[in-house]
Formats: C-alpha cells, sequence, structure tokens
C-alpha cells in the first residue's frame, strides 16, 4: 500500500518514471528503425524486443499519471489526494512483457523448431505464472501473505533460472564465435536483472516503511525494467546483429568456394 512521502521522495520517483519513458522510447525507436541491419532470420526477435520496450514506456506514462494522482504537492508539503496508486499497472506490464523477454533471447539463439517452440512454451508459461503468483503479495500489507506469495512466486523464478543457466548454456557453444560472449552476457543480465525484482519485493518485509519502503520499492523496481527491458533489448539487436555479419561472411565464403575454378588455356 503506497504510504506518504517527502518532497524529495515524490521527486526521486517522479524522476525516475519521467526518465523511465524517455529511455524506453528510445529503445523502441531505435530497435524498429534499425530491424532491417540484422538478417530476416533475427527480426522477429528485435521486433519482439522493440514491442517489449513499448509495452513499457506506456505503462510508465500510465503509472507516472496514477503517482502524480495519488499526492497532492503544495508548499514544498506533499499529502496523500485518497486516490489509490494503481498497483496492477506494473503488474499488466509484466505479465505481458516478461514472457516476451525470454522468447525473444530464445528466438535470437536460433534454436531447432521443436526446441524454440517448446522452451519458449515453458519459460513463457513459468513467467505468466510468477508474475500472476506475485501480485496477490504485492498489493497485501501483511507481511505473512507477502511472504506466502513470495515464496510461490519464487518457485517458477527458480525454474525459469535454471533453464537459463543449464538448458540453454549447452546451445552457446553452436553459437558464432563472434556472438558467443554476447549470448552468455544475456544470460546473465536476465538471471541478474530479474533478481531485483524478489529482492524489492521483500524490502517493506525487511525493515523499510513509510516513505521510505515506497521509495525504495518503485525506485528499485524502476531500475530492474530499464536493465531487463531497454538493456536486454540493445544487447538482444548487438546479438543479432553480430551473427548476421558472421553468417553472411560464411555464406560469401562457400560461394567463392563453390566458384568454378579457371580452365588452364
Amino acid at each position: 500500500m503506497l504510504q506518504s512521502v517527502s518532497l524529495s521522495q515524490y521527486d526521486l520517483v517522479y524522476n525516475a518514471f519521467s526518465f523511465t519513458i524517455a529511455v524506453m522510447g528510445a529503445a523502441t525507436a531505435f530497435l524498429f528503425l534499425n530491424r532491417s541491419q540484422v538478417a530476416p532470420v533475427y527480426r522477429t526477435a528485435i521486433s519482439i524486443s522493440g514491442l517489449v520496450t513499448f509495452i513499457a514506456m506506456y505503462h510508465y506514462i500510465r503509472i507516472a499519471a496514477s503517482w502524480t494522482e495519488s499526492f497532492i504537492v503544495k508548499s514544498g508539503q506533499v499529502t496523500p489526494s485518497g486516490v489509490l496508486f494503481n498497483d496492477a499497472y506494473r503488474y499488466v506490464d509484466w505479465l505481458l512483457t516478461v514472457p516476451l523477454l525470454l522468447i525473444e533471447l530464445i528466438l535470437v539463439m536460433k534454436l531447432s523448431r521443436s526446441e524454440t517452440v517448446a522452451k519458449a512454451t515453458k519459460l513463457g508459461t513459468l513467467a505468466a505464472l510468477m508474475v500472476i503468483m506475485g501480485y496477490p503479495g504485492e498489493i497485501s500489507t501483511d507481511s505473512g501473505t507477502r511472504w506466502l506469495w513470495w515464496s510461490l512466486s519464487m518457485i517458477p523464478f527458480l525454474v525459469i533460472v535454471y533453464d537459463l543457466f543449464f538448458g540453454l548454456k549447452n546451445s552457446i557453444d553452436s553459437q558464432p564465435e563472434s556472438a558467443r560472449g554476447l549470448v552468455s552476457s544475456a544470460r546473465y543480465v536476465t538471471v541478474v536483472s530479474w533478481l531485483f525484482y524478489p529482492i524489492v519485493f521483500t524490502l517493506p518485509m525487511l525493515g523499510f516503511a513509510g516513505g521510505e519502503a515506497t521509495t525504495a520499492v518503485q525506485v528499485g523496481y524502476t531500475i530492474a525494467d530499464i536493465v531487463s527491458k531497454a538493456g536486454f533489448g540493445i544487447l538482444i539487436y548487438m546479438i543479432a546483429v553480430r551473427k548476421s555479419e558472421s553468417e553472411a561472411e560464411h555464406a560469401q565464403s562457400d560461394v567463392v568456394g563453390l566458384s568454378p575454378k579457371p580452365t588452364a588455356v
């Protein structure tokens, strides 16, 4: 539940929202404008990356509006307006974008069709389940209830992390050498940025209270979103570019190798 905040806390959260809107908008424009720079097989992954940041930008516009509606700022004082802050915007955003984040990583790996479908279905479903189970705890003021739903949502979270580190790890060796480091980084960025969410979720249960808890939760989630969506999207684009270049070079080498040798006169 949203608590009263000081003027500096109010400004910090609002500025974080504003910055995120700009970042998500810039990432969306970059990804869609540069989609043609990668091979056709990777363009779906880039499109999904751009869709993720666009969805996030839209929801952060709504989140920022809800934040300003929830408080009255007058003469340097911030008081609750009586309009409840809408936590659902953030969870609706995650419900849409978190499964897509995993799917874009799977698509850029260029696995076999059957493996792509299987992993996308499994990880996407687990991601949606994780978000859905987190929401009842997020809106609860009871510490026991929050811990219960946190624990339940961590089950699919841990399965996803395991699958990313050990399931996709076996596919890295099949990637072009120039892209292996970036693919490995994408796995780490996904897991590390995702760790922000369960940690931030627990802050109100670990001694943070009042405006301090509100500010820490909102800014913490916002930082995680920037890294896991905009930052991750650019990383996916870089992987697609490297793989496109490598595959183009191999195709050119194959053509040269198959060219008929000049006959002696």
